[in-house]
């Protein structure tokens, strides 16, 4: 009951949230992150009263599953922007820029937190700062996508953004893959081939083929109901199935198949929306019955962010480098592979700065970073990152989707349409 209870608060504190920052026109993914760190355990959860937030990020761990399925069906929805008739436009382009901007910003933290290094040696080693060069190519695609939803952004930048922030976790996991080899290389002076090369690939293909079958067999199965409800339903239920299928590891003699719970899901999405001709309808109820779902996502996103991480001074200065570099690496990346793929100058400008958010991703690749010996020291400069980037990332994305003409301003007919609604509800 307790949790449960927990959880009505977080949806209520979240919603709630969004109308105070609506008076700033601040993204709601920006309210539910700021609602979830003020009921976490580093503010109003501390005061331990059952049901007013979350007392410790144990009982958070104990909710991941709701993450991990908001994020299925965050990347089941990215999904449905590989539709082969708008991948002839912009699919090269998308895959170009991806990889390009990805491995830029890898490699400009990687000489940024190297220098770093040879100049404090003591406070960050070299394992270390390759491996957060690895992580810094991640993104998070459930900020971005809330933020285009929310303000139903189109235009060539989103439809350039969203690809590439799919693509982002393929690419990412390649590069931390070969980046973490490289740093446990460094600590045992042994390289370990599965780790660096075999591993990752069985990881990128596996989830790939997965997410394949799975969209095929959905497509097939959806053909047995006449009715949208129970197709609709057919379609949730096969998102919570990949989700769960995601979580094996399958031992192949050295090697070992594991699978991207991102990457599985988006391969479903894409599958199932090129297959199936109601895919358009589906995927759009879909989304419609996953609303709370995201907000409790982002609300526990929040709310597991340690504020506890600005009391060491070495993190704070690893992270503004970290944070600085990265957004750099990301912009000029961005930048200079969409100009050299003869995009529109609006892209040139303004693709980089939606690439700056960035959260589970990172997270996750921090997990398998804790094998290190500066495991924990990692895990606090990203913890940093992501709380700036999830609270400012946002607001960045919407600014730059703004001023590249993605997100248009409401006419004022239509506010003027709003505010008679509002104030005959008033009376």
């Amino acid at each position: 009951m307790t949790e449960l209870l927990s959880l009505s608060v977080a949806i209520f504190a979240g919603l709630m949230m969004t109308r105070i920052m609506n008076i700033w026109k601040l993204p709601d993914v920006t309210a539910y992150l700021v609602a979830g760190v003020l009921i976490g355990p580093s503010l109003i959860g501390s005061l331990a009263i059952p049901g007013l937030g979350f007392a410790s990020y144990e009982e958070l761990d104990g909710l991941g599953l709701i993450s991990d399925v908001a994020l299925g069906f965050i990347a089941f929805s990215i999904g449905n922007e590989f539709r082969l008739s708008q991948l002839r436009e912009t699919g090269k382009q998308a895959t170009v820029i991806g990889i390009l901007q990805a491995v830029f910003t890898t490699l400009l933290v990687d000489a940024a937190l190297v220098i770093f290094h040879f100049i404090a040696p003591e406070v960050l080693s070299l394992p270390a700062a390759i491996t957060l060069g690895a992580i810094a190519a991640a993104t998070a695609p459930a900020a971005t996508l809330m933020v285009v939803r929310q303000y139903k952004a189109k235009g060539p930048v989103t439809d350039l953004l969203l690809p590439i922030v799919a693509l982002d976790d393929a690419v990412g996991l390649v590069l931390f893959a070969v980046s973490f080899g490289i740093a446990e290389a460094l600590g045992s002076g042994s390289v370990d081939a599965f780790s660096v090369a075999v591993n990752p690939l069985l990881e990128i293909l596996g989830s790939l083929v997965l997410g394949a079958l799975a969209g095929w067999v959905l497509t097939l199965l959806e053909r047995l109901f006449h009715s949208n409800r129970n197709r609709v339903a057919m379609t949730i239920g096969f998102v919570f199935l990949t989700v769960a299928l995601s979580k094996l590891d399958l031992p192949l003699g050295k090697a070992t198949l594991g699978f991207s719970p991102l990457l599985v899901c988006m391969m479903l999405g894409s599958v199932f929306c090129n297959l199936c001709p109601l895919s358009d309808e589906i995927m759009e109820r879909a989304d419609k019955w996953s609303s709370p779902l995201m907000v409790l996502f982002f609300v526990l996103s929040g709310a597991e962010l340690e504020l506890g991480v600005f009391a060491k001074l070495s993190s704070v200065l690893i992270g503004l480098v970290y944070i600085l570099s990265r957004c750099l690496g990301k912009y000029f990346g961005a930048r200079e592979s969409s100009r050299m793929m003869g995009c529109e100058h609006k892209v040139v400008k303004y693709l980089g700065i939606t690439l700056w958010p960035q959260a589970g991703v990172a997270l996750g690749m921090c997990v398998t970073a804790s094998q290190l010996p500066d495991g924990a020291l990692i895990r606090n400069i990203v913890l940093f990152a992501v709380l700036v980037y999830e609270l400012a990332g946002p607001v960045m994305t919407k600014w730059a989707l703004t001023k590249a003409g993605d997100i248009k301003p409401k006419s004022d007919e239509i506010l003027h349409r709003r505010e008679k609604k509002l104030a005959a509800v008033g009376k």
